[in-house]
């Protein structure tokens, strides 16, 4: 299994939503990756895991995992590029998953990614 699809199936596994459009989880994982047969990958393998179930154009995560921002998020001084929207940034958030690091955000886009609008 490639170190993408592990990440996105951590990705996944640990939104906030507990149901979303399925168009929301593919922005989601285009974080991770732009090539669709890797995205279907990790649908697949999330599904697969028991992770996710997919019904009607909708993902309803099964996981109840989430991102705490105190124990897996790690901020960092530098000059960067937000992997969701590609601002400039001089603070990036980075999520730490047992599959690895995903980042760095902005501050805006790292609530977008996980689920907290």
């Amino acid at each position: 299994m490639s170190d993408a699809v592990e990440l996105g199936v951590s990705l996944l596994a640990n939104l906030d939503d507990d149901e979303l459009a399925l168009a929301a989880a593919i922005d989601r994982l285009e974080t991770v990756t732009n090539d669709p047969h890797t995205t279907r990958t990790i649908l697949d393998t999330a599904e697969k895991r028991g992770i996710i179930e997919r019904a009607d154009g909708r993902i309803r995560v099964r996981s109840g995992g989430f991102v705490r921002f105190e124990r897996d998020v790690v901020t960092r001084e530098g000059e960067f590029t937000c992997r969701r929207c590609g601002a400039s940034i001089t603070t990036g958030y980075v999520i730490q998953f047992d599959a690895g690091e995903h980042g760095p955000f902005g501050s805006s886009c790292i609530r977008k990614v996980i689920g907290r609008r």
